[in-house]
């Protein structure tokens, strides 16, 4: 007898009995794969049972005194997690091969040994693999057991066994349910296994750490099915030719999203970057044309950013348009404004728009800053080294106001700026930190006379 396959989409998880083209569920193309399907069996049932706490009771008689939130001993993820890692919950790394997600949670398994019992579970490496990247890192002492196992059922077993408070699996892709006729890294093994030790960390009360490998599109099996199953999902960001590594948090069930980590990759591992803002502007040039800096809010966190632009004239038939760290979209909106509202022709131009230090900007907060550090290249003229802008821009030139401009101003106070571009029209009470001088502008025009001249 045949037996039935359905069709998982890569993207939400969704199942069908039909493929076709566009998932029915999230719209997305392409991303339906076929998978045999599982008869089911008294495992989950089982699981959902031990995880089962009886009767249901009052929100209001619930216990809450007691303590479930610890601190990792990062500093940066503890902020990205809101506080700390909460006990019975489950993360999810997810980022590119070689972006930092191992060598971040060997790290962590450092230095937390001391007060928990850690079982780092590796799909990928050796013992011995892992205990030489160990003694490269400096992780040697506490309680870290290390297990180097793929199959569900084994590391369901150690885990009864062990009794650990952190649970740390690399990666969610290597691990297989042997009741499961699928490959490992499948969609339905993935969902299988993350939901497997999901249920064991929520009944035994640990704190585990999946780490989910995917690509540039982000479409591999993984991370993006897993998303609406665990609590908290972190991202990897950077690229491996950069130093820099921006840890990001797209859900989070107990504290805020957006927030962001910031790391440098070094000879010895992942090392904390406390102050993002000041490293991200050391070396930046000055009276150097084609450059300003912002002020951009990453969930509370104020971080000053430089956007670098170079404008010159194009020598073929067509311009070329080239935007890293802000959106292209955005860009090439924000050149179409100062070609019409600002009065300059780049239409005949190259425009390369660059945001230092790997950092994607999405808040039109910095649309000013942008459009200025295009100006200031076509113009050729350099923009002051004490200046800051911070706005978001029209399509009729108007310069708008934003969020949290308090914030970002004692932000570039700090660093040392002495003037700040800002809306004239802000909402709000705005609080001039001492030794800054407030330029508001209305429209595209003032921006670049205050900035330029």
């Amino acid at each position: 007898m045949k037996q039935k396959t359905l069709f998982y989409c890569t993207e939400c998880g969704n199942e069908t009995a039909k493929w076709s083209g566009k998932c029915p569920a999230c719209g997305a193309w392409n991303t339906l794969v076929e998978a045999p399907a599982q008869a089911k069996s008294g495992k989950a049932a089982a699981a959902a049972s031990k995880h089962g706490s009886g009767k249901p009771k009052l929100l209001s008689e619930l216990d809450t005194q007691e303590e479930i939130r610890f601190t990792t001993g990062v500093g940066e993820l503890d902020r990205v997690l809101g506080g700390g890692a909460v006990r019975g919950s489950v993360v999810l790394v997810g980022g590119a091969p070689g972006v930092g997600k191992s060598t971040l949670l060997l790290q962590l398994c450092g230095l937390v040994g001391g007060s928990e019992r850690v079982l780092y579970v590796t799909g990928e490496e050796s013992r011995r693999q892992l205990k030489m990247r160990a003694q490269r890192l400096g992780v040697s002492e506490g309680e870290i057991y290390v297990l180097a196992e793929t199959q569900l059922a084994e590391i369901e077993a150690q885990i009864e066994a062990v009794q650990p408070t952190v649970v740390i699996v690399d990666s969610i892709q290597t691990m297989f349910d042997t009741e499961i006729a699928a490959a490992p890294g499948s969609v339905s093994q993935v969902r299988e296994c993350t939901m497997s030790i999901m249920r064991l960390a929520k009944a035994d009360g640990f704190t585990a750490f999946v780490v989910g490998h995917i690509n540039k599109e982000g479409s591999i099996a993984g991370p993006k099915v897993l998303e609406h199953m665990v609590d908290c999902v972190l991202y990897f960001e950077g690229e491996q030719s950069m130093s820099y590594r921006i840890l990001r948090a797209a859900k989070n069930r107990f504290g805020s999203t957006n927030e962001i980590g910031v790391f440098e990759m070094a000879d010895t591992g992942l090392r904390e970057v406390p102050n993002p803002s000041e490293t991200m502007l050391s070396g930046r040039p000055l009276d150097t044309p084609g450059t300003c800096v912002t002020c951009v809010m990453e969930g509370t966190r104020p971080i000053l950013a430089e956007i670098q632009a170079l404008v010159a004239q194009s020598g073929y038939g067509n311009s070329r348009r080239n935007s890293n760290g802000i959106d292209y979209n955005r860009a090439m909106l924000l050149l179409a404004v100062l070609e019409k509202r600002g009065g300059m022709s780049v239409a005949g131009c190259d425009a390369y728009i660059n945001v230092v230090g790997g950092l994607q900007l999405d808040e039109t907060a910095a649309d000013l800053a942008t459009l200025l550090a295009v100006a200031s290249s076509w113009k050729d003229v350099a923009i002051g080294s004490d200046l800051a802008a911070v706005g978001e821009v029209g399509l009729s030139g108007e310069v708008r106001s934003v969020n949290q401009l308090n914030h970002r101003l004692s932000e570039i106070s700090r660093l040392g700026f002495k003037r700040c571009i800002i809306p004239a029209h802000v909402k709000g009470d705005v609080f001039r930190p001492k030794g800054l001088e407030l330029i508001s502008v209305k429209n595209v025009r003032e921006a670049i006379r205050e900035a330029l001249g």
